[in-house]
């Protein structure tokens, strides 16, 4: 046993639960003792989850919370009941973001990395790298994740490098790798090619200029519009619809591109909608993708005409050395002054920007890496197809990986920075030739030369992180013992804007190269929003800082209040409010249990025994604790985390603290020695299940509550979940616990609407519907009169209304509360037509559903028969409330 076990087991709780104090203590003993390292157990089923890497490029907001919590939920469930269950953390270099924040932080020095050079520099980077690596780790620790450290990874690892490598070197080979001229998204400001997901679209006020191209022959002109008039400088052609007959004649004739006097033909292309516009569209092959694609069928030339930082050059001839921007200002004045500006309309648009350096991004014409993807895609798509892919959860995020997959391009690989994977490619720099290799030892070999250098350019960060399931885990050394006992992954759990981008990249590199989809299960969650629903951004000031939240509510109310208010796939809504109510939620429990060991000092774990003479409560409370059990089983194995936190709270808040510890006390303070620990067996059994169900979305008021109780093991983060248990199935102590509890919510409520309160003492007068119920009654008065506080109690099957008594018909039983003297008989017949016109509703309602031959026709047997119980019921209380209404206008 612990030393913490040794000193805190079997005493009292504080009064009051302070989070800050427990969360360190209990992160610290868990991970001093290695409790989520796995491999403890080598013969239990594996069961496996690698983080989604976060960039260190800095602190982790609100959704980094969300994602992590989500998955240490099921790493924990899994881990108590009795999986091998591994969790590996890691990070990712996360190429332009970290370089950006290297090079802002020179520049505030005044000096850049080109002052450094590149070794220089990548020393600064790691040096980045290790700060904010330990700060994202101190993170994780805050929120009490479970992660195994001890198989913690980066992109940038040996290990992972050299797969990096085993997978450009493969996918070369097969000729899936291939370096060209195209168009790519580049960044002016960073001066590098950009992924897709590097590229934010906002919304912009532009112009669409309407330009006039005249005809070399002089018979005429075609009009063309465009958003960036300063392109014109690079058109090659200008393309027409084959079947427009209003360029019928022109087709294959040659126009004059204004100001700078070039000769482009006139084309026919499918390209074109003839019934858009004026249905001609000028052709910048260097400066578009869809014009590269038109300008490779026809054979047009490609010119570029700015440099890479968004400077025009020589091929724009008069505007050379002005900013792209500048250039459209002038040019735009120019074109007017030629007449060949016909109009300027506003025009709202999406405009690409840098995601890094919010520069506008430029289609650009360059020589890069890519990954060809049609072959790489069409396997995945067969297997999702068949039904061998991978689940997506919720299911419709299925179509949007499909569409992605279907409709992929070749993919931009490259980037010109210092910071990532360098390209495993090197050049003789003599003859230029070029070979691909794991090493420059391998590349000497190949080639038989040793006047070789390096491809200057890096890896996207994407491509290191699409093999993420499969390099953390030793690959590709496919005999690595991690590999082969955990791999594929049961489940990735991320946000859906991720999905074309990381997700569907992970599956096909994880196809190609073991053969096996990387995951089961991918659990699909929305985004973490403001109150209002707005995305969270640093220009709006809404973003929430998850260590402000722990700071101010406790780790377990944050990781409650995410984890529960979600249903899959759908965006949460962050409120400040929410969070409150689950750290009062969190001090109920906490109340709770203070009350139970107060009643259990010097009760041990071995006295504990729920077997035979027991109360109706304590048979009820075992009943529900052991349906509730069953039912969060079953709900976090579907990922239904907001259904399953609302029967935590529901059992917990009402069933447990609100009924339960109520009626144990009838027990704890009487005379009964038998009944008494009866109690205190059943208060410690349920108790202890209860913290080991919440421990997973709660671990830190959990751990400590549980570690008072009467308890076997070191910690509740490796005791056994609790499993459904059929001997504890006990229906009939849940129908007696309904009429009970029915009984004195009535009681309660008539108190209230009439102003009698709880200490004052009243007559309560029971009929019993059949000999069953008078039986519960009879065997639980003690309940009925403690609790609705009687002077003077009777129950039976022929039980008279008294004169001026306040009636309420509840399932099984009327009841009569003589109150003369303190009630009025009009507002006693008032209150009970209100009621009779609420059981009418109920009764319309239901008998609608009835009649209705597509919900009889369709729904299950028992859910029907569910309908019809209901039916009776409402209709027998309101027959009941009639008839008490007649009595009293008697």
């Amino acid at each position: 046993m612990s030393d913490i076990q040794n000193n805190e087991n079997q005493t009292s709780l504080p009064t009051t639960y302070d989070p800050k104090s427990a969360e360190q203590k209990w992160y610290k003993y868990w991970m001093e003792n290695d409790f989520f390292k796995a491999g403890r157990v080598p013969e239990a089923k594996p069961y496996s989850i690698v983080i989604p890497p976060p960039n260190v490029t800095g602190v982790l907001h609100i959704g980094h919370a969300l994602d992590f919590t989500l998955q240490d939920i099921l790493v924990r469930a899994k881990r108590m009941q009795g999986y091998d269950a591994l969790w590996l953390p890691g990070s990712d270099h996360a190429g332009i973001a970290t370089q950006a924040k290297v090079e802002q932080k020179l520049r505030e020095q005044g000096i850049s990395r080109h002052d450094l050079g590149r070794e220089k520099f990548l020393e600064q980077t790691w040096e980045w790298k290790e700060t904010y690596a330990a700060n994202i780790k101190a993170q994780w620790a805050k929120i009490g994740l479970s992660l195994d450290y001890s198989r913690e990874r980066f992109t940038l690892d040996e290990g992972l490098s050299d797969a990096v490598k085993e997978v450009f070197v493969k996918l070369y080979d097969k000729g899936l790798i291939y370096r060209g001229k195209r168009i790519i998204n580049w960044d002016p400001a960073a001066r590098t090619a950009l992924s897709d997901i590097e590229v934010e679209y906002k919304e912009t006020q532009g112009h669409l200029y309407h330009l006039q191209y005249p005809l070399k022959d002089g018979s005429g002109s075609i009009t063309v519009a465009t958003t960036r008039p300063e392109t014109m400088l690079g058109d090659s052609a200008v393309a027409v619809h084959p079947e427009d007959e209003r360029y019928a004649d022109m087709i294959g004739k040659t126009l004059v591109l204004p100001i700078i006097g070039r000769e482009i033909p006139v084309i026919a292309d499918e390209y074109v909608e003839k019934d858009f516009g004026s249905g001609a569209v000028k052709i910048t092959p260097a400066h578009d993708p869809n014009d590269f694609e038109v300008g490779l069928r026809h054979d047009l030339p490609q010119i570029t005409v700015m440099d890479e930082g968004g400077i025009m050059n020589s091929e724009a001839g008069p505007y050379e050395g002005l900013d792209r921007a500048d250039c459209r200002k002038k040019i735009v004045a120019d074109l007017k002054e030629q007449g060949v500006l016909i109009k300027i309309e506003d025009h709202l648009h999406q405009v690409g920007h840098s995601e890094r350096t919010d520069a506008v991004v430029e289609p650009y014409l360059s020589t890069q890496w890519f990954v060809k993807m049609q072959p790489l895609a069409e396997p995945v798509v067969a297997a999702q197809k068949e039904g061998t892919g991978v689940n997506f959860v919720p299911d419709r995020f299925e179509r949007t990986y499909l569409h992605w997959m279907e409709n992929v391009r070749d993919w931009c690989i490259s980037r010109q920075l210092w910071w990532g994977h360098r390209i495993p490619a090197w050049y003789s720099q003599e003859t230029g030739e070029m070979v691909v290799a794991k090493s420059e030892e391998e590349a000497r070999e190949k080639l038989g030369r040793d006047d070789l250098v390096q491809d200057n350019d890096v890896l996207d960060t994407w491509f290191s992180s699409a093999l993420w399931p499969f390099s953390t885990m030793g690959w590709p050394d496919e005999e690595s013992a991690d590999f082969k006992r955990y791999y594929p992954v049961d489940v990735l759990v991320t946000g859906y804007d991720i999905i074309p981008f990381w997700v569907s990249r992970m599956i096909f590199q994880g196809y190609e190269f073991t053969g096996k989809m990387p995951f089961k299960d991918t659990l699909i969650h929305g985004l973490v929003r403001d109150s209002e629903g707005r995305k969270m951004s640093k220009s709006l000031g809404n973003g929430v800082d998850p260590l402000e939240v722990i700071e101010k509510y406790g780790a377990d109310a944050m990781r409650f209040m995410l984890s529960t208010g979600i249903t899959p796939g759908q965006d949460l809504r962050f409120r400040w409010e929410r969070v409150e109510q689950i750290r009062n939620f969190a001090n109920k429990i906490w109340n709770a249990s203070r009350f139970a060991l107060m009643n259990l000092e010097g009760f041990t774990y071995d006295q504990i025994d729920i077997t035979g003479d027991l109360t109706t409560a304590d048979r009820w409370i075992l009943h529900r604790m052991n349906e509730t059990s069953r039912d969060i089983t079953r709900l976090i194995d579907s990922y239904e985390f907001g259904e399953t936190g609302r029967l935590l709270y529901n059992f917990i808040w009402d069933d447990l603290c609100d009924w339960y510890i109520e009626f144990a006390k009838l027990s704890l303070y009487g005379e009964d020695a038998a009944a008494k620990a009866k109690t205190q067996s059943v208060l410690a059994y349920v108790l202890d299940r209860t913290m080991r169900m919440i421990h997973p979305f709660m671990p830190f008021i959990s751990e400590e509550i549980w570690q008072h109780l009467p308890h076997e093991g070191e910690t509740v983060t490796l005791a056994a979940w609790p499993t459904y248990d059929e001997a504890l199935e006990n229906a009939e102590s849940a129908r007696e616990m309904e009429l009970l509890m029915e009984i004195i919510r009535s009681v309660r409520n008539i108190r209230a609407e009439v102003n009698v309160p709880m200490s004052k003492k009243i007559e309560l007068n029971v009929k019993a519907t059949s000999p069953e119920m008078l039986s519960i009654l009879s065997a639980n008065e003690g309940y009925i009169r403690r609790f609705c506080n009687t002077s003077e109690y009777a129950s039976g099957l022929d039980l008279q209304a008294p004169d001026k008594a306040v009636t309420s018909v509840i399932t099984g039983a009327e009841l009569y509360l003589p109150l003369a003297g303190l009630i009025d008989i009009a507002q006693e017949i008032a209150r009970l037509e209100k009621e009779v016109k609420t059981l009418n509703a109920e009764v319309e309602r239901v008998d609608k559903k009835l009649s209705n031959p597509g919900f009889t026709s369709k729904a299950p047997a028992h859910v029907i028969e569910e309908e019809r119980a209901k039916q009776a019921d409402y209709s027998e209380k309101r027959d009941k409330v009639l008839a008490r209404i007649a009595e009293l206008k008697g």
